[in-house]
């Protein structure tokens, strides 16, 4: 899970952000744009991952921003508390929160290559408004999870493998992946 600046619109007061999160495995994406990156919007994007995932979420992998962690911040200690808004969620979903080393993201290369990726629609789209940023990327992941085939899958999009996933491993999910986005709920 990560964190992505976006940049301001001609329309807006302030920057949004995009939190993403990827499954290892399937290379399924979720995001949701948020006005702020504080632990509370975090905790929402958390919320809400874990609502439309159809996979059970067991571990997180995150960096050390103060949405997700006490650590290098709060005490001034190395060691996260578990007592940060965020761990407690984890704790509440039985999800195991992983920290990356500080200044490392490659540990978290997966999201950081999505973002990447985020990042080449960024700058080679001209957009309008708010609006139309927010749809253009929300139309981009559809894209990418339902039509994009992933040479790491065997050629195969996200949702192809999750479902494949779910054929060879259903007791990993808490409900049966769909190709349409939106059928599940």
């Amino acid at each position: 899970m990560d964190v992505k600046y976006l940049p301001q619109m001609q329309d807006e007061s302030s920057r949004r952000y995009l939190f993403v999160a990827i499954d290892r495995a399937t290379r399924w994406v979720f995001v949701q744009l948020k006005t702020n990156k504080t632990a509370a919007s975090a905790q929402a994007f958390l919320k809400a991952l874990h609502k439309a995932c159809p996979l059970r979420i067991t571990k997180l992998l995150t960096d050390n921003g103060k949405e997700f962690t006490d650590r290098l911040f709060a005490s001034r200690e190395r060691e996260p508390s578990g007592n940060h808004e965020f761990d407690q969620l984890c704790q509440e979903l039985g999800i195991e929160h992983r920290l990356t080393k500080p200044r490392t993201p490659r540990t978290n290369g997966m999201v950081e290559r999505f973002n990447g990726r985020i990042a080449d629609v960024l700058k080679t789209h001209r957009f309008n408004s708010r609006e139309d940023m927010e749809q253009t990327l929300l139309r981009y992941v559809a894209l990418y999870n339902h039509q994009l085939p992933q040479s790491a899958l065997k050629s195969s999009t996200p949702m192809q493998a999750m479902k494949q996933w779910y054929q060879s491993h259903p007791h990993l999910f808490n409900k049966r992946p769909y190709d349409r986005p939106g059928c599940d709920s």
